[in-house]
């Protein structure tokens, strides 16, 4: 199944940061969910895969060419929605609108309108009038706007009230419909992921813990609940050991081994992404 997205072995390095060793990819026709905590490297990703930024060491390819051979191209074909305001505070979304319409072959006027009706937007405001999350919405309906292949966006949740944020993932579900396009859904709410993504993919401290079927990843894991006195037993196969006031909790890979050697003793339960992602960050990646 054919890539939109492949990122290679890139290596970033900033002063106090870097991006280690990252690779990924993301098919045409699914969801992936990039999650990790804020600072783990999830927007500084984005600002490579985008060109905003250079990076040092591997290859990102987009549509299966590099920003290098099809810069032009390539951001024809992606909706960018950033966790910050990208447009000009001073204009109104009209006047926006008209700066950024003739950057895209296959911009739709009716398309956008029907985003600012939806989004509940007056096309007369001045973007610095607009809230942080009526800003996200703006920047959703020009990502909408122009048939774009690939949605990438970073933490576009953001500021967004819980009824928005729902409707914010129909959006989405509609928008994959199309088997020709992918998203590209950077965020550290997880619970935004969990009814959405076909794909998971984890990153702290730079670098990737896991990029793992959604469904495959939630079976794959267990949270293990159990008496204190036998965590000396079983910590080799624990993924950090939180105490609790009635004993321990942690996460682990090796549940059906748990469950025959000790039984009744430890209680298994199925985990969500934020634990799984709780638990990876307090171990640290290894």
């Amino acid at each position: 199944m054919e890539h939109i997205l492949e990122v290679q072995h890139v290596s970033k390095t900033f002063k106090n940061f870097s991006l280690d060793d990252v690779s990924l990819s993301v098919r045409k026709g699914f969801i992936m969910g990039f999650i990790g905590p804020n600072g783990a490297g999830k927007s500084t990703l984005i600002k490579c895969i985008m060109d905003f930024i250079p990076y040092e060491q591997g290859t990102i390819k987009l549509f299966g060419k590099t920003h290098a051979e099809a810069t032009k191209e390539i951001k024809d074909r992606i909706g960018f929605v950033a966790d910050e305001n990208i447009y000009f505070d001073h204009l109104t979304i009209e006047a926006n609108k008209k700066m950024v319409a003739p950057f895209y072959s296959q911009w739709s006027d009716s398309t956008f309108y029907e985003y600012l009706e939806k989004f509940g937007l007056n096309r007369k405001q001045k973007v610095k009038s607009l809230s942080k999350g009526m800003k996200m919405k703006l920047a959703l309906a020009f990502a909408l706007s122009h048939e774009a292949e690939l949605i990438i966006m970073d933490e576009p949740t953001a500021g967004l009230d819980p009824v928005f944020r729902r409707e914010l993932l129909d959006i989405l579900l509609e928008v994959i419909q199309d088997e020709n396009k992918a998203i590209f859904f950077s965020t550290h709410i997880t619970t935004d992921l969990e009814s959405i993504a076909d794909y998971i993919t984890m990153i702290n401290n730079g670098r990737i813990v896991f990029s793992k079927e959604k469904d495959e990843l939630l079976d794959h894991f267990q949270i293990v609940k159990g008496p204190t006195e036998i965590v000396g037993e079983v910590k080799s196969h624990l993924i950090h050991i939180r105490k609790t006031s009635v004993g321990f909790e942690a996460l682990t890979e090796k549940g059906a081994l748990l469950r025959e050697k000790y039984g009744d003793r430890l209680s298994l339960e199925k985990p969500t992404l934020d634990q799984i992602m709780y638990f990876f960050v307090k171990e640290g990646v290894k």
